[in-house]
């Protein structure tokens, strides 16, 4: 009981300002979307490594064992500065989406425009599906894809279904890398894309999917994948893989994904345009 009562004075002895609830309300929420960051990638892995390294840590200094403390604290210190080599596309990401604040953001498509590309999406897949044509679609979004862009064959055409088909058929010089995608426009094709590290996926997946996931871990670009052995379609954005999408499903995601917002359709006229 007495300990109880020592507990209730202490807490009644702390004077917090609305400044030190801000201040720990900030604090929050910046480590809450750290977890977000590093949830299902690499890195995840890696700071549970340093937790425990550092829960060591702290249970050797209070054992006394001074050899097992000093060795672990020169390799927590090396653990720190390896941070920003290793977690480098995480923190990449991370500044990539500070810089896609709304104060940032560009209008991608005016609502006729899109219309126009999601109309031409639709009708390319099921051609590509029934065909067996294995086909990588990225939708370049608010991150620029120009070094994807210069690893391809510049096209710069109108999309249309015509066109995808086309460049996706397997005799075609360009179907063996990704079409990439800004606004209406196919602006390249045969692009090579980074694959992605998640040590979980179905062993199922091929290579132009790891492709997809890939470059959706770095970028906030969306990828259209269909399988050239099963004909599924699937929709990568964020890191994770949406499979067995049918036209509907995959119209759906499309349209929650890229369709432009209120907002943004009294810009469509402004100067300013995506390339």
């Amino acid at each position: 009981m007495e300990a109880i009562n020592q507990i209730i004075e202490g807490i009644s002895q702390i004077n917090l300002s609305w400044r030190d609830f801000l201040d720990i309300a900030i604090i929050t929420f910046i480590f809450y979307r750290l977890i977000l960051l590093i949830r299902d990638t690499r890195a995840e892995q890696l700071v549970k490594g340093l937790v425990i390294i550092l829960v060591a840590v702290v249970v050797s200094e209070y054992l006394r064992l001074e050899a097992m403390n000093w060795m672990l604290r020169q390799l927590l210190t090396m653990g720190l500065i390896a941070i920003p080599i290793v977690f480098q596309p995480e923190l990449r990401r991370a500044l990539e989406r500070l810089g896609r604040g709304k104060i940032f953001q560009r209008s991608l498509w005016s609502p006729k425009e899109f219309d126009y590309f999601l109309n031409e999406i639709i009708k390319a897949i099921p051609v590509l599906v029934k065909k067996r044509f294995g086909a990588l679609i990225v939708i370049e979004m608010e991150t620029g894809l120009g070094d994807v862009v210069e690893s391809g064959i510049k096209v710069d055409g109108t999309i249309s279904a015509e066109l995808l088909i086309n460049i996706f058929f397997p005799r075609s010089p360009l179907h063996d890398g990704a079409v990439i995608v800004r606004g209406s426009q196919v602006v390249a094709a045969g692009c090579y894309l980074p694959l992605t590290e998640k040590p979980n996926l179905s062993k199922e997946l091929s290579t132009r999917h790891r492709a997809a996931i890939g470059i959706t871990e770095v970028t906030d670009a969306i990828s259209i994948v269909v399988s050239e052995e099963t004909g599924i379609v699937s929709l990568a954005y964020a890191g994770r893989l949406t499979r067995y999408l049918d036209e509907k499903s995959l119209r759906s995601l499309l349209e929650e994904l890229c369709a432009p917002r209120a907002e943004e359709n009294n810009q469509a006229n402004w100067p300013w345009r995506s390339n």
